[in-house]
């Protein structure tokens, strides 16, 4: 009875609602409704509006209450890891993460670094987030803050909030100065090796200096270079770019860190690198057979100092060239490690495909991937000690070490 008690309540609303609707309607002759319709809605005028007044009065005492679920992100380059979790190794997979959580250190220290008197103003920090390295739309004094030793906020004579270094920072500038000016013969020849690999024996000067503190070349560069007139020439070509070319070819220069270390331990070059031909089953070969036609295959190496240009680009030999291009390019960095954009403004230089990922993948021994697909970064394994730590280190990774320390410090001990 409850359903048939409803029902009835609802027509005696719609009811009541038509005799409203009717009494409200002023007297109006009904020649002036020589439209049908209109006639038709005099005699139920609430028929048109029926269907929208039934789901407003059987919805207004119903309360839902929906539970979204959470999706799940989907997986894409951006986000995919670039090595299993079985073959992970975390101390390189740390150093990625470190790169990224000290990129406003780092950016802001080059960009401060070039403006007068080492500030710059907060009003003007907003329009500078690619430069500065934090995040758009957030506000810059957050990222300062982080870094209490190095980098202060003040507000100045003006009345307007600046930022810049703190005292302990322009001492640590100066001291970077120092090392740059000790290491600058070993930066000229590492300089030299790139154009000496490079395709033509010439590389943008945009190009050498957008990736110089991969190399530890200093700011200016540019205006050392005119010291060296027997290792490099400036050429300003139509477009006003200018290009750095190499004067003159150093052949004691032409030797690549994977020959010399042939010479101390060749087994150990002979089983850094694979490159299998893709015979048939036929062949029925077992594992020891394998193993040895893939050594056939690997060596000799291709010279990275060789002209690559000569070579058929999908080749076996085109292929050994850019590997050893690539274990030379990543010998001559600091740290003996490259992110895929250090690689990519070096890709018309090189010769490089853009099957360089895939190519880097299928020499693990070699070279290790960290990250994630996109963006990745790839080490030299046979630079890093059993612990992950390198080998050799440069003056300057001293320096950066250092740096991060005080970085992550809120006072000093």
């Amino acid at each position: 009875m409850a359903w048939r008690w409803g029902l009835f309540v609802g027509k005696n609303r719609l009811c009541s609602l038509q005799t409203l609707i009717i009494s409200s309607l002023p007297a109006t002759p009904s020649s002036q409704f020589g439209n049908p319709e209109s006639a038709s809605f005099l005699r139920n005028p609430v028929k048109p509006y029926l269907l929208f007044f039934c789901s407003s009065f059987s919805t207004s005492f119903i309360s839902t209450k929906i539970k979204k679920k959470k999706r799940k992100k989907k997986d894409s380059p951006r986000t995919r890891l670039v090595q299993h979790e079985s073959t992970r190794v975390q101390h390189f997979e740390e150093l990625v993460q470190r790169d990224i959580f000290f990129r406003f250190l780092t950016r802001s220290k080059e960009f401060l670094s070039k403006q007068p008197e080492h500030v710059l103003r907060l009003d003007d920090t907003g329009k500078l987030y690619r430069e500065l390295g934090f995040p758009r739309g957030r506000n810059v004094i957050r990222s300062v803050e982080r870094h209490p030793l190095i980098f202060k906020a003040y507000r100045y004579t003006d009345g307007k909030m600046w930022f810049g270094f703190s005292d302990l920072m322009e001492n640590l500038l100066e001291e970077e100065k120092s090392i740059m000016d000790q290491m600058e013969e070993d930066r000229v020849t590492k300089v030299r090796k790139l154009l000496m690999m490079s395709a033509k024996k010439r590389i943008p000067l945009s190009k050498i200096d957008h990736c110089r503190l991969l190399f530890g070349i200093p700011e200016d560069f540019r205006d050392r270079v005119s010291k060296y007139p027997d290792y490099f020439r400036i050429v300003v070509e139509n477009d006003g770019k200018r290009i750095l070319e190499l004067a003159n070819w150093d052949p004691a220069l032409a030797v690549s860190a994977l020959e010399r270390d042939f010479i101390v331990d060749e087994d150990r070059v002979k089983k850094a690198f694979k490159f299998s031909l893709s015979h048939g089953k036929s062949l029925d070969l077992d594992e020891d057979d394998t193993r040895k036609l893939n050594l056939v295959t690997t060596l000799p190496l291709v010279s990275p100092y060789s002209d690559g240009l000569k070579l058929n680009l999908w080749s076996l030999e085109a292929e050994k060239y850019r590997v050893g291009v690539l274990h030379e390019f990543l010998s001559l960095t600091l740290e003996k490690r490259a992110s895929i954009h250090h690689i990519v403004e070096f890709k018309e230089e090189f010769s490089l495909t853009k099957h360089t990922y895939q190519m880097l993948q299928k020499q693990p021994r070699a070279f290790y991937l960290a990250g994630t697909e996109m963006n990745w970064a790839v080490f030299l394994r046979d630079a890093y000690r059993q612990d992950w730590d390198l080998i050799e280190k440069d003056p300057q990774v001293l320096f950066n070490e250092k740096l991060y320390r005080y970085a992550q410090m809120k006072e000093m001990e």
